[in-house]
Formats: C-alpha cells, structure tokens, sequence
C-alpha cells in the first residue's frame, strides 16, 4: 500500500471512497462535505493523503485549518472525514493515514488536530477527550458522547494550557456535521 498527497486527478475517486464507506444513509453528505472542504479557502492550509493499493483508492483523509477563538495564532487542524472502503477495512489503513497525517503535521508546526469520530478507535493514536481539558466542538456536543470529541497534541502537554471553543472551515461549521 502506498499513502501520498491527494491531486485534482484523484477526486472523484476518493469522493466514491467516501460514498461506499459512509454507506447510503450518510455517504452522500461526506461527499459533499469532501467536496465542499476542498474548495473551501477558510479550510487552508489542509492536507489531503489517499491509501492505494494496485493504483486504486482504497482509502482517504482529511485534515483542514481551524483556530482557537483564545488563540488565533496557534497552529491547529480538524480531522474530518476518514474513510476506507468497506472491503479494505479492518486491515489498518485508516490507523497508517493518521500516523501519516499525524507525521506531516507535526513537520509544518501544527500543534493540535481535533476529531469527532469513535472514542474506541481514535484514542490508539493518542487522542484524548477534548471536553475534559476545556477544549469545546464548534457545536456542543452532548453528554452522552462528549468522548467522541478528541484532541491529539503534536505538542506534548499544550492542551492542558489551554482553553477554548475551536472554530472550523465554514464548509464544515454547520451543526448537522457535529453530531456523533
């Protein structure tokens, strides 16, 4: 499996990646959501990674510029989406693209990358509950899945210094994509 930087060409092969993993019910909104963040300049600077396996795309993410309303000059990026083909999953191609992502980010000096995905999945590559630290969604997120909202910290101990409510590329600052 090769994972590299998305181009133009790969598109709408990675938005297909993203309506089959996502399924019938939310595949449609993930890609319009892909194809909306991509266009969108609040969401720059962004990072784009496919997965191929025999030059097909078997998965995609998406990292995209946020900020912290208490510190707009701090470094940060929303994870958001991640998707494998379902046939593909459950072989750690996901984990290898934010192991990827995670390692591209930390070289251009991001500091944090926020998620609101799996509270099972996403702690094995060292995110923590965002919420307990202070750290708020663009949207709240409620009680019963306040897990779902993580942080991972490319500067060790950074999180716990700060407080906040994260603000997001306006393609993805709608309330029905905080929802977990």
């Amino acid at each position: 499996m090769i994972i590299r930087e998305a181009v133009k060409a790969d598109l709408e092969e990675l938005l297909n990646v993203a309506k089959e993993a996502f399924g019938q019910n939310e595949g449609p909104e993930i890609f319009k959501l892909i194809n909306d963040l991509l266009s969108d300049p609040t969401a720059r600077p962004l990072l784009s990674l496919v997965a191929l396996k025999d030059e097909k795309i078997i998965g995609h993410i998406l990292f995209t510029s946020a900020q912290l309303d208490t510190d707009s000059n701090l470094d940060i990026q929303l994870l958001a989406p991640l998707a494998v083909l379902p046939e593909e999953q459950n072989r750690e191609i996901g984990g290898r693209l934010i192991e990827k992502g995670l390692q591209i980010l930390t070289r251009k000096g991001v500091k944090l990358v926020f998620v609101l995905g799996h509270p099972n999945y996403y702690p094995r590559f060292g995110f923590k509950v965002a919420g307990r630290l202070g750290l708020e969604a663009p949207y709240p997120i409620p009680d019963e899945v306040a897990a779902a909202w993580m942080v991972r910290e490319l500067s060790p101990g950074l999180a716990s210094k700060l407080t906040g409510k994260i603000l997001c590329a306006d393609a993805i600052n709608r309330p029905e994509y905080w929802r977990e």
